[in-house]
């Protein structure tokens, strides 16, 4: 597992998601021309605050680097079946990537999970802007769930036609030790 060089662990600091955070985090998306809107986060928090879903962020020199959500009851239907918790929505600044940032935001979330199940559920995109997220998660100990591809919450058949977009994914799982255990 890659961690942060000891000078940038000092650096760091990860923690819950608050509504003074908002602003930033919607800016620096904007900033690279994606749509994460304010609003995303904003239900984010509210979520957080009804215990459906954890956000951790991530603070270098006290900027925003990344964040990463865990929702407790997965949309995934075959992840909601089997009540596995879900990572969902995990990303880090181009400019903070290969730094260990996102290892230590992965680490914090799997311990969070850990501490109420013994596996993790993770959905992948399937284009080239997922390719790091696809090899991190090898690396991590992740594997298909062997159900195949998903379109949103349906399983797409053979010979079925679907976009190549942010919904077309496919999930993955991870065993985990539970705390003390």
């Amino acid at each position: 597992m890659k961690t942060l060089p000891e000078p940038l662990a000092d650096h760091l600091i990860i923690r819950l998601l608050t509504g003074q955070d908002i602003s930033s985090i919607a800016d620096a998306f904007t900033a690279l021309g994606w749509h994460k809107p304010a609003s995303q986060y904003e239900q984010y928090l509210a979520e957080q605050q009804t215990g459906a879903r954890v956000v951790l962020i991530a603070l270098f020199n006290h900027d925003f680097a990344g964040y990463v959500t865990i929702v407790w009851h997965s949309h995934y239907p075959p992840f909601a079946a089997a009540q596995i918790p879900e990572i969902v929505d995990f990303n880090v600044l181009p400019r903070y990537r290969q730094r260990g940032i996102g290892s230590r935001l992965m680490d914090e979330a799997e311990g969070r999970i850990a501490e109420r199940s013994s596996v993790v559920g993770i959905g992948v995109g399937l284009y080239r802007d997922y390719g790091a997220a696809q090899r991190m998660y090898i690396k991590r100990g992740y594997i298909p769930d062997g159900r195949g591809v998903y379109y949103d919450t349906e399983q797409v058949q053979p010979g079925q036609r679907v976009p190549v977009d942010d919904s077309l994914a496919l999930f993955f799982t991870k065993e985990l030790r539970k705390a003390g255990g």
